[in-house]
């Protein structure tokens, strides 16, 4: 009897032995996994960003990524949740400048610094690169890419009417003028989602008051209702007074609003340097850009440059993974596929542009050239007041004529005002 009881607690114990090595072994095998949450929901983005998941799988089979492609307005919002989820991705998509430093501030990203350190990147990286991933003497980013926006036009539409693409402001009132004539609409627009409109705010601000007011207002150091900010709007009506934009751009994704520019119906959109992914090939040549035209001569020129690239969730549960992975998109080899492919401009100095389209040239040339380089209005600025300077233009455009302006900026003021004492609180 003994000896059967012997038998049975072994035989339990052996049970129990091997569900346990299976357990940890599926425990270990999880912490093998990568997961990685990417914005890169546009065709040509998200085509790339399979192809750095492919190239990865394939050369580290024993670390499988597990990626996840969120739609990239949605990704913005999604992104709070998915840092203090349980499994949380371990390697994220996202934005240099104050978008970053909202996560480091709330302790949700890792401290890559170590990362920097065996990488070399202090000496492969642009200077000011790494100085966009530091906060507190420590880096949290690896910027991969950035791009420029510039004042993108048909080549073929312009000349076929005459017009000459717009270097100051009255030049570029005098096109809307001449492509209204013409039955074209000079400039489209697609502001279903918002920030399209706020590459109009900064560059006005920008060209009005000059890169430094811009900066500091972003900063929440300006006021709302400055008459220079009164100044923007009033240029801003303008440009609804001569029917420059798109009617009704609110039912157009930014997209759609490039949709009437492929099909030759619009001349003109101020967009970043991402516009030629969704470019059918055949008309690519036909789009060129221009710097956005000069309001006060006295002013130094700012140009929006945002910055691209990724960081590590502080909850990541595969740290050691997530180092190899990040270590990898920050590479001479990943970097130098989206400069191939994306048309992307390198981080690191060590990547070889020599192959580079005339129009990649032209950007870097433009990019070079502009006295300040800002990132964009929502990353400048803090996710709360970019959330109400969002939604004051979306307003404004929905009504140009009839928006009380000094109510609105009224409005953000009060925000600003709320926000940076919210701030100081919290130091």
């Amino acid at each position: 009897m003994l000896k059967s009881i012997t038998f049975r607690r072994s035989a339990i114990l052996a049970a129990l032995l091997v569900v346990t090595a299976l357990i940890v072994a599926g425990v270990a095998a999880q912490d093998t996994v990568i997961r990685y949450a990417s914005y890169a929901s546009d065709p040509g983005a998200r085509e790339a960003d399979e192809a750095i998941v492919a190239m990865w799988n394939e050369a580290n089979p024993d670390q499988p990524l597990e990626h996840n492609i969120t739609d990239h307005e949605a990704f913005k919002q999604a992104i709070r949740t998915f840092l203090v989820a349980d499994p949380s991705p371990d390697v994220l998509t996202w934005f240099a400048g104050n978008r970053m430093a909202f996560f480091v501030d709330r302790e949700l990203a890792y401290d890559l610094t170590p990362l920097y350190e065996r990488e070399g990147w202090y000496d492969t990286y642009a200077p000011g690169f790494v100085a966009l991933a530091t906060q507190d003497d420590a880096q949290y980013f690896v910027a991969t890419s950035y791009y420029w926006w510039a004042l993108y036009f048909r080549t073929s539409i312009m000349e076929e009417n005459g017009v000459t693409p717009p270097a100051t402001w009255d030049e570029l009132l005098a096109a809307c003028d001449t492509l209204n004539a013409a039955g074209i609409i000079p400039i489209t627009i697609g502001t279903q989602a918002p920030w399209t409109a706020a590459a109009w705010f900064d560059f006005l601000n920008m060209r009005i008051n000059g890169p430094e007011f811009h900066i500091n207002l972003m900063r929440l150091e300006e006021s709302y209702t400055d008459e220079r900010v009164v100044a923007v709007f009033d240029h801003w009506r303008q440009l609804y007074e001569h029917n420059c934009f798109l009617p009704d751009s609110a039912a157009y994704d930014w997209q759609g609003g490039l949709d009437f520019m492929n099909r030759g119906e619009a001349a003109m959109y101020l967009m970043g340097g991402f516009i030629t992914d969704s470019v059918p090939d055949e008309i690519e040549s036909d789009y060129d850009f221009t710097m956005f035209p000069i309001i006060n001569p006295d002013v130094p020129i700012g140009i929006d440059a945002p910055t691209d690239g990724y960081f590590m969730s502080a909850n990541s549960s595969n740290p050691e993974g997530a180092f190899d992975f990040l270590a990898f998109l920050g590479s001479q080899e990943a970097q130098q596929f989206a400069a191939d492919e994306l048309g992307r401009l390198p981080t690191r100095i060590d990547v070889d542009t020599s192959n580079f389209t005339e129009a990649q040239q032209k950007g870097i040339e433009l990019v070079q050239s502009a006295d300040y380089v800002a990132q964009f209005y929502d990353r400048d600025t803090t996710p709360e007041m970019a959330e109400a300077g969002l939604n004051a233009f979306a307003q404004f455009i929905a009504d140009p004529a009839g928006t009380d302006v000094m109510a609105l900026l009224e409005s953000l003021e009060a925000d600003r005002i709320r926000i940076a004492e919210e701030i100081a609180a919290s130091e």
